[in-house]
């Protein structure tokens, strides 16, 4: 885990290294500075001798305010260390999550992976700041102190040796216990990501069902329990301030009734005594910054464990070796296919099965079904969201494992069945399409999509700002909008998944029949709920439950389909017949 979260420091390892090795001269300086005030106090002071005391005392100014140079850069350096690692943490993170298949997502959850790009480097990064500077200052500190307190007064230094073990045991039992209940709390927080995330896309259907107390409930509840956690994890944090209490007095009340005694014997100085409590000072603090060192570390470590995971994760979908970069030809081909959203062979269901179709480049192909039925995994499979679990998807010829991802992708155009706008002008969501799009082409795609009335009446026509997920267009607008992006790819496949559901049957005829003619050279698959979207297509296809129930042109399925003609003659002829 080390191993793989230091592979993000990168340009920022000069800074990491600057840090510790600041602290370092910091600390000797700061060890210094009792051994030139002992000096000061029994050459200078005692002994009435003014020169020791001007000389030494200029000696100790300079030693102040190099360690407060030294410590002030330690801390530039480590502030820039530890937000620049997380930088490159969040980036890293956010370009693996890039080339997530839909399955790797699956697997975390949104929610999820917006907690760990937050919360879990945040606390690495805090992890990380004190770790440079602090965890090496406390070390370098302690044992600093330690042997100069041997060499004022070996007696009164053992104290120390006592005190260390017991502290340490301490400072593990806590954290072990502490570890455990850090994973569970991380966990909540993705649940109540999950809570928030959903509530707040959903608000509309909240409020329309006066539903919520019950999403308040919900809230309460998720919160609670992360509540309750905390404060039970805290509870043995807190553990911790009592136990350095506890060591740092009995240290300063044995210092303190040894140190007098060899005093009164003579077998000391006041300025040795003086020496040993600063160096009692500086190791008892040292002990304590460490504690919270080991904090920090007990709630990052369940964190680091959690982003490197998505760091690790590979994406099931790869390119071939020598991946193909040309697509001849938009035709299409399913050759026994089988398809399973699960791996496992034990829990293993295909949704789709024994599909055997062949599409020619240009043609127009409708998909119907029943709920359920996997159209939308059908299509998914031919850009490769998915890949088969048995058979061979085919596009232009080739097995579209083939291919280079990217390219298939471009060649692929999907509206799909849930359509997504983001922040931004129209022309910019557009754009997203074809990012060297003309304003001429922009406006082409438009009309091919009926979209360009509308949004001329928009004061702002293309410019017009689209709020988050399209929040200020309808639902046809915005369905309209997402045509004309996947237009302006110009694909060699264009996929419609349910994407004209929100548009009246009269833009839907006139968006098919200006597609028909526009790009004829275009493979259109068009997955519909009404007969009359896609009655007038090259051939259709049947699916029930996973299966192929029938192939062919609508003259044809309404002869030989009992579910195309129960379809047709319920929503065509209203069921009269």
């Amino acid at each position: 885990m080390v191993k793989r979260l230091s592979q993000c420091i990168r340009q920022y390892k000069k800074a990491s290294v600057l840090a510790p090795m600041l602290v370092i001269l910091e600390v000797l300086m700061e060890v210094f500075i009792p051994k030139i005030m002992a000096k000061l106090i029994d050459n200078g002071i005692n002994m009435g001798d003014m020169s020791v005391v001007v000389n030494t005392g200029f000696i100790l100014i300079l030693a102040c305010v190099f360690s407060l140079i030294f410590g002030i850069l330690s801390g530039k350096f480590a502030a820039e260390a530890s937000t620049g690692f997380a930088s490159n943490l969040r980036k890293d993170m956010f370009y693996n999550v890039q080339n997530f298949s839909f399955e790797n997502i699956d697997k975390f959850s949104t929610s999820s992976i917006v907690t760990r790009l937050t919360t879990d480097i945040t606390n690495i990064q805090n992890a990380y700041q004190m770790v440079v500077r602090v965890a090496v200052r406390c070390p370098v500190m302690l044992f600093s102190a330690l042997l100069m307190a041997f060499s004022v007064n070996s007696r009164l230094a053992l104290i120390f040796l006592c005190v260390v073990p017991i502290l340490g045991l301490g400072l593990f039992i806590i954290m072990r216990g502490a570890h455990s209940i850090f994973e569970k709390v991380f966990k909540m927080y993705d649940n109540l990501n999950l809570v928030v995330q959903e509530n707040l896309r959903g608000i509309r259907v909240v409020k329309s069902f006066v539903r919520e107390d019950f999403e308040e409930k919900k809230f309460k509840n998720v919160s609670q329990n992360i509540h309750d956690n905390s404060i039970k994890a805290e509870k043995l944090l807190m553990l911790n301030m009592p136990l350095m209490q506890l060591c740092m007095y009995a240290c300063i009340l044995l210092i303190s009734w040894f140190g007098a005694k060899f005093v009164l014997n003579a077998s000391m100085t006041t300025g040795e005594l003086m020496i040993v409590f600063s160096y009692a000072t500086q190791i008892l603090m040292s002990l304590m910054m460490l504690s919270m060192v080991f904090v920090m570390l007990i709630m990052s470590r369940a964190s680091a464990e959690r982003v490197v995971e998505v760091l690790d994760e590979k994406s099931t979908l790869k390119n071939d070796n020598t991946p193909i970069y040309e697509i001849k030809d938009g035709s299409i081909d399913f050759e026994n296919v089988y398809f399973s959203y699960s791996h496992d062979n034990k829990e293993r269901t295909y949704v789709l099965s024994d599909i055997n179709i062949h599409i020619n480049s240009g043609e127009t192909i409708g998909i119907i079904g029943g709920t359920g039925s996997s159209k939308s995994s059908l299509v998914q499979l031919i850009p490769r969201l998915f890949d088969v679990s048995k058979g061979v998807v085919k596009v232009g010829g080739n097995n579209v494992k083939k291919y280079d991802i990217e390219t298939l992708r471009k060649n692929v155009s999907m509206v799909l069945q849930k359509n997504e706008l983001f922040s931004g002008t129209i022309k910019q969501n557009l754009l997203w399409g074809n990012e060297n799009a003309s304003d001429s082409e922009i406006e082409h795609a438009c009309q091919m999509a009926q979209a360009d009335s509308f949004i001329r009446e928009f004061k702002n026509g293309y410019d017009t700002y689209i709020e988050q997920g399209g929040a200020n267009v309808s639902g046809g607008q915005k369905q309209r909008l997402c045509i004309a992006r996947a237009l302006l790819r110009k694909p060699k496949i264009l996929i419609f998944d349910d994407s004209t559901s929100a548009v009246d049957t009269k833009t839907d005829a006139i968006i098919r029949n200006t597609l028909l003619n526009e790009i004829p050279d275009t493979t259109k698959i068009i997955i519909a709920q009404r007969i009359s979207s896609i009655e007038n297509a090259d051939k259709i296809i049947i699916l029930d439950n996973g299966h192929i129930e029938a192939f062919g042109t609508h003259e044809y399925l309404l002869k030989n389909s009992p579910i195309y003609s129960e379809l047709y003659y319920s929503q065509i002829k209203g069921g009269d017949e």
